[in-house]
Parts: C-alpha cells; sequence; structure tokens
C-alpha cells in the first residue's frame, strides 16, 4: 500500500489547482478548505472545478481528499442561534464536499461552555445528524472525521473516550469515523514522544475510538509543552515533540490504513514542500 502523505494546502484560483499543487510538492493526499474558514456564507461549488477536481486526482493518483470544516461552526454550542448556524453551515461544507468527490470532512466538535459535558455531546450529535439528514452520501465513500481537540476547557473531544462517545451517538445515523492531530494529542497530554509512552497511548486509543477508525492523522510538531493544552503548531521535528513521534507513526503498521496530512505554519516560500519532504523520509 502507498503511504499517503500530505499537507494542507490554499485553493487559489480554483480548489482543483490544489490537486496539481500537491503533486508538486511531492504529496499524494492533501487537505484543503471548501470556502473562506471564517466566513458563515459560502457559494457553491464551480460544477466544472468539481469535474477538473476528479479528473485530475484520478490522473495524478493524489487522494483521498480531506476537507476541513470552517472554524466558525459549534455543533454543541449553548447558543440556540449559534448551533442553528452551525448546522445550516456544516451542511453547507457536506454538499460541497460530496460535489468535490472528497473522502474525508474534518469536523472539531466545538466548545460546550455553558452546559455539560454530557450536554455538549448530545447536542453534538443532535446538530451533526440534522446537518446531513436526507443528503445523498450513500455508497461515495464519504466519511465525516471528528477530529481530537487540544483539551482546551469546555472543548469538546480533547480526550480520546469524548471522541470515541460521540462517535458512537452517530454510529447509526451518519457515516463518521475520526481524524486524530499529533499536536493536539501531545498538549492535551497524551505521551507520543517515548517509546513507553507511545505505546500506551496506542493502547488507549485500540480501547477507545480504535485503529480502523483513525482515517487520517494531522501531523503537526507542537510549540507548547505536553500537557499545555495550548494548540500551537510547529514544523515537523522543530517542536516539542521531535521527529521521532512521526516516524514511529508513518511506519506502524495499525494505521497502514491512514493518510498523513501536515498542518504545519507557512512561514516562508516552501514550508509546505519542506514538512513533506520530512515525513516522507521518515518512511521505512
Amino acid at each position: 500500500m502507498t503511504k499517503r502523505i500530505g499537507v494542507h494546502l490554499g485553493t487559489a484560483g480554483g480548489a482543483s489547482n490544489a490537486v496539481e499543487r500537491a503533486r508538486e510538492i511531492g504529496a499524494n493526499t492533501f487537505q484543503i478548505f471548501s470556502s473562506s474558514p471564517r466566513m458563515w456564507r459560502a457559494p457553491k461549488v464551480d460544477p466544472k472545478q468539481a469535474e477538473r477536481m476528479r479528473e485530475l486526482r484520478a490522473k495524478l493518483d493524489v487522494g483521498p481528499l480531506v476537507i476541513h470544516t470552517s472554524y466558525l461552526v459549534n455543533v454543541c454550542s449553548q447558543s440556540d442561534e449559534t448551533r442553528q448556524k452551525s448546522i445550516g453551515a456544516f451542511r453547507g461544507e457536506i454538499e460541497r464536499a460530496l460535489a468535490l468527490g472528497a473522502e474525508y470532512l474534518v469536523l472539531h466538535p466545538g466548545s460546550w461552555k455553558g452546559l455539560t459535558r454530557d450536554e455538549g455531546l448530545r447536542l453534538a450529535a443532535e446538530s451533526i445528524e440534522r446537518a446531513i439528514d436526507r443528503l445523498p452520501w450513500q455508497g461515495t465513500g464519504f466519511h465525516i472525521l471528528i477530529e481530537n481537540t487540544a483539551g482546551a476547557e469546555f472543548s469538546l473531544g480533547g480526550s480520546f473516550e469524548q471522541v470515541a462517545e460521540l462517535v458512537e451517538r452517530l454510529r447509526a445515523a451518519a457515516p463518521v469515523h475520526v481524524c486524530l492531530d499529533t499536536c493536539h494529542t501531545h498538549v492535551a497530554g497524551y505521551d507520543l514522544v517515548s517509546a513507553e509512552g507511545y505505546e500506551e497511548t496506542m493502547k488507549l486509543i485500540a480501547s477507545t475510538v480504535g485503529f480502523d477508525a483513525v482515517r487520517v492523522w494531522h501531523c503537526n510538531d507542537a510549540k507548547a509543552a505536553r500537557g499545555s493544552k495550548l494548540d500551537r503548531h510547529e514544523h515537523i521535528g522543530q517542536g516539542t515533540m521531535g521527529v521521532e513521534p512521526f516516524r514511529r507513526l508513518l511506519n506502524d503498521a495499525r494505521f497502514a490504513h491512514s493518510a498523513f496530512v501536515a498542518e504545519t505554519p507557512v512561514d516562508e516560500p516552501g514550508d509546505e514542500e519542506r514538512n513533506v519532504r520530512v515525513l516522507r523520509s521518515l518512511v521505512e
């Protein structure tokens, strides 16, 4: 099986341009936003862009296509207005993902501030069910991926257990799996750095979300210390994690089915290619 390694890319000039850009920098998978991540309203997908995206991906063997949901979406908000807007925006995300032929749509579950954690979980599950209701996803290979978070107070998904519980609640109603972020995992307090800690963390993944459910790893080093709850991404090998956790993940047979996508900073031209190259160099 060919290891799928890529990076989050911009879509200037049209979403389909990201396919060619991925190949140019040595990636064979990639992630994009399907619209501005900081605006509620989004235009519909241009059918010509969608067709070109599918053609280029097939021609260049680039996939899976991962789309990241807008940062505004909070499906467990205590505010009914925000939650209703989030449901509508997330439904639009799903519609655009289906139009573009994306395999995965990554969602941060949101913040339950002002509620209990259980209320947050319930609202998140109900909101996602409403967003996907009656959309034609069956047979498309499309999945929503619930992403673990950095563990900040009131942030849903800061533990593997919370991610697993949300996935379980949705299992009968929606096509849901998991995206794990290395930086989020690290700053939430899990140990991916030491060899012993890595195996302990793997045991926790196995007993909660399960290895098969992890369809994407967001590969990000961390600027902050383990357990800090601070979500600050760093270039691969240049943060508090170092390069070894990424070497372990990329060569871990339990994730042979997963795609590995960097969301590292772009501080200067060439950073995207450099981070992809580092990840590819770790494959043994």
